[in-house]
């Protein structure tokens, strides 16, 4: 039996609320070549009984044996693709139906891009549609979004489209919990690795009251100091500094500054 043309990667932890909606958006595109990797980090909601409702030959199940956390999943899920593209899903989203067909006949008819994200809609946890997200539409280009990103991440990790075989080189930094999509945006750019976007929104995106965001500690701009700290530091420990690097450890002062100032006034 012939591999399918893209493996659909998505990790579930307690989304039962959306994961009917999210899972539908996925088997009814008008796209069909794909196989759907479905991973319960150790659910306690009824991920499982949802999931299982689902009678699709394209859905692979797995359980992961207690919760291990997003970046474990991902990689898990990134050694059981069998097909030559990586695509991401969240289980509280919707793709709309035509993104899988109209991101793949982009990267097949631009041979060089290694990695395609879209646009996003916002929605709330109702569906309700909230606008878009600022900082996806301020950079849309390869080379707006690698001028973009010291600043702040602009790709809609549940959009995006990447070759396995770039994904299994790099993977999903385990020191990077709070933001391992964002790490590898700035690993890949680092690397001279292009980024592409569709400007059109082919995801709705689902911002939820318990995100990380909105529970953590930290506020918004000690996050990303954080995350892109650690990327320059990494970058620089293993002798790979260069501009892009330099930028980003720059900005990471910045948001480390206005991180106290915000928490000096109050939050």
């Amino acid at each position: 039996m012939a591999s399918p043309r893209i493996s659909v990667i998505m990790p579930v932890y307690n989304t039962a609320a959306f994961l009917e909606e999210a899972i539908k958006s996925i088997i009814q595109q008008t796209f069909k070549d794909f196989e759907l990797i479905i991973i319960n980090d150790g659910s306690t909601d009824i991920s499982e009984v949802i999931i299982s409702s689902f009678n699709d030959n394209r859905i692979r199940y797995y359980k992961n044996d207690k919760n291990e956390g997003l970046v474990y999943t991902l990689n898990r899920g990134i050694d059981l693709a069998s097909a030559e593209w990586i695509a991401r899903m969240d289980g509280d989203d919707i793709s709309l139906p035509l993104r899988f067909e109209k991101q793949w006949d982009y990267v097949i008819s631009h041979a060089e891009v290694q990695v395609l994200a879209t646009t996003v809609m916002l929605i709330n946890e109702q569906g309700q549609k909230q606008g878009i997200w600022k900082d996806d539409v301020l950079a849309i280009s390869p080379t707006e979004i690698r001028s973009y990103l010291p600043k702040n991440n602009c790709i809609a990790h549940p959009t995006v489209f990447i070759r396995t075989e770039l994904l299994r080189k790099y993977r999903y930094n385990i020191l990077q919990p709070q933001s391992e999509d964002y790490d590898l945006w700035l690993r890949l750019t680092s690397d001279a690795i292009s980024i592409n976007k569709l400007k059109e929104p082919l995801l709705l995106h689902r911002i939820l009251s318990s995100s990380f965001t909105r529970s953590s500690k930290m506020n918004s701009f000690q996050k990303l100091a954080l995350t892109k700290y650690q990327f320059a530091r990494a970058a620089m420990k293993s002798g790979e500094g260069n501009l892009f690097v330099y930028r980003t450890l720059f900005n990471s002062c910045l948001d480390a500054i206005k991180g106290q100032l915000k928490n000096m006034v109050g939050k």
